[in-house]
């Protein structure tokens, strides 16, 4: 890949793409395609523009992608560092926390391609985790894929780190999420995605989130922080 375009259909708040399409489609670079079963650090430095193709380059390990000003957007590295997964979710606790999905009520980017309910059906990812009972801190919800590709299941990992901070309070974007994908889902099988916070810092948010298939086995993990939008 010597350019990474994002497509209009994957933005995440208006005018920029949804940070974990974006991160994972930088960290496919890493592994020539495909970075399955690798753990991947990226880091997201300005707002990925639609539909403009960005430079990629690699340099000591690094890959980065640079807007038409020169300037790095995403920059990716295959990191040695252990990702611990959150306890698994039961399909029926996480569908039934959806109801609770407080981006029903206010939602700051209602068009986000993973967990905007501004989206249809198959346009959108529409993960809309609510809170667990019973389990401060995390929310869950399901996903049945309608296509399957690494930087999807990335995007499918994004989001729920978000809302289980209080993203609610506070608008907030992707600063660095650091993952590793084991196998792509299967379409139309039913998945949970988890997201637990994990304290914060100033305008920091950390989290981690998993992707666990119906029986609980884990097909994806990452470990977040999310940056406050300055009002």
């Amino acid at each position: 890949m010597s350019t990474l375009l994002v497509p209009s259909a994957f933005h995440g708040p208006p005018g920029s793409g949804n940070g974990g399409w974006c991160a994972g489609a930088i960290a496919a670079v890493c592994g020539s395609g495909t970075a399955l079963g690798r753990t991947v650090e990226v880091t997201l430095r300005l707002p990925p523009p639609l539909e403009v193709p960005l430079p990629v380059q690699e340099e000591d390990g690094t890959v980065t992608a640079l807007d038409p000003e020169g300037r790095t957007v995403l920059s990716a590295r295959v990191v040695e560092a252990g990702l611990e997964p959150s306890d698994p979710v039961e399909v029926e606790v996480a569908r039934a926390a959806e109801a609770d999905f407080v981006g029903h009520r206010a939602h700051a980017f209602p068009g986000c391609f993973s967990c905007g309910p501004d989206r249809a059906e198959g346009d959108g990812l529409r993960i809309f985790p609510g809170p667990v009972p019973g389990r401060p801190g995390t929310v869950a919800a399901t996903w049945t894929p309608h296509s399957s590709t690494y930087e999807i299941a990335w995007a499918a990992l994004d989001c729920a780190g978000a809302w289980a901070t209080g993203l609610e309070d506070t608008p907030r974007v992707l600063g660095r999420i650091t993952g590793r994908l084991d196998r792509l889902p299967e379409l139309g099988a039913t998945y949970v995605v988890t997201g637990e916070a994990l304290g914060s810092e100033g305008r920091k948010h950390h989290a981690r989130t998993t992707l666990r298939d119906a029986s609980g086995e884990l097909l994806g993990v990452t470990r977040q922080v999310w940056i406050d939008v300055a009002g």
